[in-house]
Order: structure tokens, then C-alpha cells, then sequence
């Protein structure tokens, strides 16, 4: 039980660090940065909205939620899905990258600061090598099971 309450409060303490500092110094949240880095890297830097979901492992409806707040901000788009008119895409905009790009290195320091820069080489090496036997092969929550958070 010691490694899960270590991992519990690690997690706690590192995305809360993460989420304040994005905040403070970008007006932008974790999650909404996670968002923005997802549609960046997607093809066309758009994504289903139930795809962006899965990815980002939130639920529709609060995926649905974060979006909404991005798009008023100017940084996504909703757009009708071409290939599907009753689905809808999210989709970055150039405003969105740029805010992105101005985020990342808040976010990259963040993660050195309160993470990687925390542990030595070989003991990050064995955190990666425990978080991939963690997962290997295991499918992302279903559907019922994804947070709400935002």
C-alpha cells in the first residue's frame, strides 16, 4: 500500500502544481492544455469530439465543457464532421497553437520541476518501465468509468 499512496499523493501534487502554474502565468488549465496538445498532434489538428474524449480521458460531456470554454476563448473550433453530419470536430486554431506554444514551456518546466528533475536517471528509467507494465495492453476506462474532470 505504500507505493499506491505514494503514487495517489504524488499525482495529486504534481498535476495540482502543473494545473496552478499553467494557470497563474497562462490563464490556462491543465486540462485545457492537455486539449490543445492533443488537437496539435491530430491529423489536420482536428478531432472527433468522442474521439478527443478518449484521448484526453474526460468524459463527453465534460470534454463537451472544456471545448465550449476554448471556443469562446478563440483557441478551437467546432465544426461539422465532413464525413458524418451529425458528429462535430474540434478543431485547433492558429490562435489555440499560438497559445499552446506560449504555454508549453510553463508546462515543460513545470514537469522537470516537480517530476523528472525529482528523481535520478535510473530511478525515472524505473518509472517509466513500472507505468508501461502498468498499462501494457489495457484498453483507456470505458466510457462509464472516465472522469469528469476539468
Amino acid at each position: 500500500m505504500r507505493a499506491w499512496r505514494g503514487f495517489l499523493r504524488a499525482h495529486s501534487l504534481v498535476i495540482g502544481a502543473l494545473d496552478a502554474e499553467l494557470s497563474a502565468e497562462r490563464a490556462l488549465g491543465l486540462s485545457s492544455y492537455e486539449v490543445l496538445l492533443v488537437l496539435a498532434w491530430a491529423p489536420g489538428r482536428a478531432l472527433r469530439m468522442s474521439e478527443l474524449a478518449d484521448r484526453v480521458l474526460l468524459s463527453k460531456s465534460g470534454t463537451t465543457r472544456l471545448v465550449d470554454g476554448l471556443v469562446a476563448r478563440g483557441l478551437v473550433e467546432r465544426r461539422r464532421c465532413p464525413s458524418d453530419g451529425r458528429g462535430y470536430l474540434a478543431v485547433l486554431t492558429e490562435d489555440g497553437l499560438g497559445c499552446l506554444k506560449g504555454a508549453a514551456p510553463v508546462h515543460l518546466r513545470g514537469v522537470r520541476e516537480h517530476f523528472s528533475g525529482r528523481l535520478s536517471r535510473a530511478r525515472l528509467a524505473a518509472v517509466a518501465e513500472a507505468m508501461e507494465e502498468i498499462t501494457q495492453g489495457r484498453p483507456l476506462l470505458e466510457i462509464g468509468q472516465r472522469s469528469s474532470r476539468t
